[in-house]
């Protein structure tokens, strides 16, 4: 049996951390894959080496240019050093250098090289191939990723490589060029690699334990998610709750494949496994009845209230609405409606004032409404899990729990899925209500 390992930045950060790397990889006879990240920080104050090659290629001095390389070699000479590992980067180095100045200068290929790097330390380190992501990972001519081509070229190479550490976050364009992820992609370059060998788990190694029920930053020690589906995870991850980036998911879900977010710093803990809601319902994988798996939200909504008699018989009239909010570029969340009203939740971040008050007054001229309200400062708060679609008394339990918290609920809404409910409170109601949530359902 294969696993696909993935090493997060604080787990790639220092000599010390590697080494517990190491140690977990060479432990586990079916740890023969692994993707890895830049180093991070080795403390709050400290810069990731993807910060720092950023700055190298926007540094435009010679003197600051210099200075930054210097800052960036000696990190990773400090980790070789320490560690005893026996390889030479000096040419990595010196084309480094070559692509962040002048005509040479290439910002994903800048900043895919602490990867780089890092995977070419923990592949000497540990006796792996190092097989670059540029051979493995291929984007399309419309800069996204091809994962029909990817996933054909990652079978093939990785097939002819017992061992092997590939860099994560990055591959090449359709003309050889690198081309890098967004922020966070080593997640789905583990992912890839996962598919492509048919791991029989994907472990996502980072510096948490896993998943906890809400955020431990509302609530003091909340309990941590056993398991989760790929469906849950997403509904929680839209609303804020993610270790994993986003897109991570959908290799390894479509094949079945489970992900296990384990912790470096504590590898006796199981961790949090996430499994095809499939596989939960055909006993593959089992997990306790809860109602509920977990608890997430997000801040700084803004809520439009419309009401208009007769609005149900007026053909067109939500259209019209919605005809307004992509003019102005402006993301709607929800929309719960009555029959003489309608509530539209939106996701204002990055939109000055003066485009949400236009939105409005083109809704008061072309929709003609008896009244509309505009509410900012809302939360956001999703109660998540496939137990509520089978248990009566879930929608009551939300609201009774948010009751005795003295809490008033400005929306509340629930998927066709039956998996999650999602309630609108005012930002300074946002913690208490987390915590009511939490106390009633988990205890």
């Amino acid at each position: 049996m294969v696993k696909a390992l993935k090493f997060g930045g604080t787990s790639m950060a220092n000599a010390e951390s590697i080494g517990k790397v190491r140690d977990i990889i060479v432990g586990d006879a079916e740890a023969r894959y692994v993707v890895v990240s830049a180093p991070g920080k080795r403390e709050p104050s400290d810069t990731k080496v993807t910060d720092m090659l950023i700055s190298l290629y926007k540094e435009n001095t010679v003197n600051g240019k210099k200075r930054i390389f210097d800052a960036i070699v000696k990190r990773f000479d400090d980790i070789t050093a320490e560690l005893g590992a026996n390889v030479d980067l000096a040419a990595d180095y010196a084309e480094i250098y070559e692509h962040s100045v002048g005509e040479n200068a290439s910002y994903d290929y800048i900043v895919s090289r602490g990867e780089y790097l890092s995977a070419k330390v923990l592949a000497a380190l540990i006796g792996y191939e190092f097989v670059d992501a540029a051979e493995i990972v291929r984007f399309g001519a419309d800069g996204r990723l091809d994962a029909e081509l990817t996933r054909s070229l990652a079978s093939d190479r990785l097939r002819v490589a017992y061992k092997a550490v590939v860099p994560g976050f990055y591959g090449t364009d359709a003309a050889g060029n690198i081309k890098a992820f967004s922020r966070g992609g080593s997640d789905i370059s583990g992912a890839i690699v996962a598919e492509a060998v048919g791991a029989r788990v994907y472990e996502n190694w980072t510096d948490v334990d896993g998943f906890m029920v809400c955020d431990p930053r509302v609530v003091k020690n909340p309990k941590l998610i056993e398991m989760v589906t790929y469906r849950e995870l997403r509904e929680l991850a839209y609303m804020g709750a993610s270790v994993l980036h986003p897109e991570a998911v959908f290799p390894v879900n479509k094949s079945g494949i489970p992900i296990n977010i384990r912790n470096t710093f504590n590898p006796s803990a199981k961790g949090t496994m996430i499994v095809c809601y499939e596989d939960l319902e055909n006993g593959k994988f089992t997990r306790e009845n809860n109602v509920i798996t977990g608890i997430a939200g997000k801040k700084d909504f803004v809520g439009i209230f419309i009401q208009k008699e007769m609005m149900n018989s007026e053909i067109g009239f939500v259209k019209t609405i919605m005809d307004i909010l992509c003019e102005n570029r402006l993301r709607l969340e929800h929309l719960p409606t009555g029959i003489d009203t309608v509530t539209l939740i939106l996701d204002t971040a990055g939109v000055s004032d003066d485009v949400l008050e236009n939105a409005v007054m083109q809704i008061r001229e072309r929709c003609e409404p008896d009244t509309i309200e505009v509410h900012k400062g809302l939360s956001l708060i999703a109660v998540v899990g496939h137990g509520m679609s089978n248990t009566k008394g879930t929608a009551s339990r939300v609201c009774g729990s948010l009751y005795k918290a003295d809490v008033n609920i400005r929306m509340i809404d629930q998927g066709s899925s039956e998996m999650n409910i999602i309630i609108a409170v005012e930002n300074e109601d946002y913690a208490r209500s987390i915590c009511a949530l939490y106390s009633e359902f988990i205890g």
